[in-house]
């Protein structure tokens, strides 16, 4: 979770801003002076968007790919509950019929 301090930005400002960098033929320092946003926040945006255009840097993830590793990561943790919650119910059936 961000902080109660953290600015929200539009995809479409984003998008604007990515372009801005792309076309002026400016540092993302200087556009990101100029939009008064974070240079670090705007080179964020720009490396994710180079990736999903392909051009990024070897191994890094498309925004797409991103979201798939999250899904997938939530995945497993939500099957890792359910093996703890089956072990636990296996225990006690068999508990239960041991008596």
């Amino acid at each position: 979770m961000g902080s109660k301090y953290t600015k929200r930005y539009t995809e479409e400002f984003k998008r604007d801003a990515i372009a801005l960098v792309d076309s002026s033929g400016k540092t993302v320092t200087a556009v990101a002076r100029e939009l008064g946003i974070s240079s670090e926040s705007l080179r964020g945006w720009y490396r994710r968007a180079k990736a999903d255009r392909g051009e990024g840097e070897p191994g890094e993830l498309t925004s797409a790919e991103r979201e798939e590793l999250k899904r997938l990561r939530k995945e497993v943790r939500e099957q890792q509950q359910t093996i703890e919650i089956l072990k636990v119910a296996t225990a006690f059936f068999v508990k239960e019929n041991g008596r």
